[in-house]
């Protein structure tokens, strides 16, 4: 029998709560956690919201000397790592330290470490020469992205293969894809897998108003971020992180871990087209679907949610609706469709691993989270996106997408535990 992964644990910070549970209830009650930025002054932007988490790093159990040396993003990751390795209940040492793997994904890592420290030594940009003699002692760790997987392979003694995965918006599903496959070819026995960012920061807020990517409506954030609605404007950008302990199922098992779902099969494509448009009729990711399908041996008519990319731009919202008609056929039409963006922003590398904890636990809870803020529904899509309210629907099979900047597609199939799959 082929090896198999499964999801036997989750951790998560998100806007609205640190927790999966948290988590999970603000997507099922529909809240949004989107406001205006609080982590800067950002009076001069074009765009001034955000969905930030309330994060207390002591709160949440790190140490001094922790605080110090981690950017926000990897104090994100291994507040999320210890709270998925708790929850599933295994024990890494119990395990030889080879065995143990990690993949982190993230698209711009440290980037609020990295910035302040230069407005800091440059004296607000002010010196070309920089103060040399006054550095950040833990100025490399930021610099180099290996450091967010390094710090979450310290935390669970981890010794056997440790990578980032930096894919843009699709690192999330990346990371957790690069995870499953330590698994399935033997490389691991117990992985956490997952992405992280906090990209929250001047400079991240001035790339995406540089291009109008971002949502401009300062005045009504918390229904800014309206994926598949008609009048929406652009995403609303976001943070946090999510990892998720993954294992190979016959083991998880034997042990008796309570499993979430399966990792049933996945496909990657690109584009080769463009660093931030995509074509209108959604080829590649359709390409992407149907390849998981197939590798999974399932029709499209058992998929039962697909949690979308719906990032709340035009250009991806026709994009993915006409992957999803193309890839899914008629089902399309009768399959729900929503969009946590609407209610967590978009964090970046971060939102697919967040939106897979939301997928297993839809398929744990036979709960589809909505599409919030989904007044009036872009009249020229017309699938059905769960409009404003969870739910209750059958939930065995889910496709969840990603889309990333430099034409990155993902789509990845979770299955509940003991459902039928191809064994070849």
């Amino acid at each position: 029998m082929p090896r198999r992964a499964v999801v036997t644990g989750i951790g998560v910070v998100a806007p609205g709560g640190v927790g999966a549970k948290a988590f999970w209830n603000l997507l099922t009650e529909g809240r949004t956690a989107t406001r205006a930025i609080s982590h800067f002054d950002a009076s001069g932007y074009r765009s001034r919201i955000a969905a930030e988490c309330d994060f207390d790093p002591a709160a949440s159990g790190l140490s001094p000397a922790e605080i110090g040396r981690m950017d926000r993003a990897a104090q994100f990751a291994v507040v999320a790592a210890r709270e998925a390795l708790a929850d599933s209940g295994a024990e890494t040492g119990d395990l030889p330290p080879h065995r143990v793997g990690v993949s982190i994904g993230s698209a711009v890592g440290s980037t609020v470490t990295l910035e302040r420290q230069y407005v800091r030594v440059s004296d607000h940009g002010s010196r070309w020469v920089v103060r040399a003699n006054d550095p950040y002692p833990h100025l490399y760790d930021a610099l180099v992205p290996s450091a967010l997987a390094a710090e979450v392979a310290w935390t669970a003694g981890a010794q056997g293969p440790v990578r980032v995965v930096s894919t843009g918006c699709t690192s999330g599903l990346d990371s957790v894809i690069q995870g499953a496959q330590y698994i399935e070819n033997g490389t691991a026995d117990l992985v956490l897998a997952g992405a992280t960012d906090a990209p929250i920061s001047p400079i991240s807020v001035a790339c995406f108003d540089a291009i109008k990517a971002t949502s401009a409506n300062n005045d009504d954030p918390e229904h800014a971020s309206r994926p598949f609605d008609r009048d929406r404007d652009g995403f609303v950008l976001g943070e946090g992180a999510a990892v998720l302990v993954l294992e190979e199922e016959s083991a998880a098992r034997r042990r008796g871990a309570r499993i979430y779902c399966g990792v049933a099969a996945y496909a990657q494509r690109s584009n080769a087209f463009h660093m931030t448009g995509l074509r209108p009729d959604g080829r590649e990711m359709a390409e992407a679907i149907r390849v998981s399908l197939e590798r999974a041996g399932l029709p499209a008519e058992a998929v039962d949610y697909v949690n979308a990319h719906g990032s709340g731009t035009r250009q991806n919202d026709r994009h993915e609706t006409a992957a999803f008609r193309s890839a899914l056929g008629e089902h399309a039409h009768h399959v729900p469709v929503s969009s946590i963006k609407s209610m967590v922003g978009h964090s970046l590398g971060a939102i697919g691993a967040l939106e897979l904890v939301a997928c297993a636990l839809a398929i744990e809870t036979d709960t589809v989270p909505p599409t919030a803020n989904l007044h009036h529904p872009d009249p020229e899509l017309g699938l059905d996106y769960v409009p404003l309210t969870a739910r209750q629907h059958r939930t065995r099979t889910v496709l969840s997408v990603g889309s990333g900047f430099g034409g990155f597609q993902t789509a990845m199939l979770l299955t509940a535990p003991g459902a039928a799959v191809r064994d070849d």
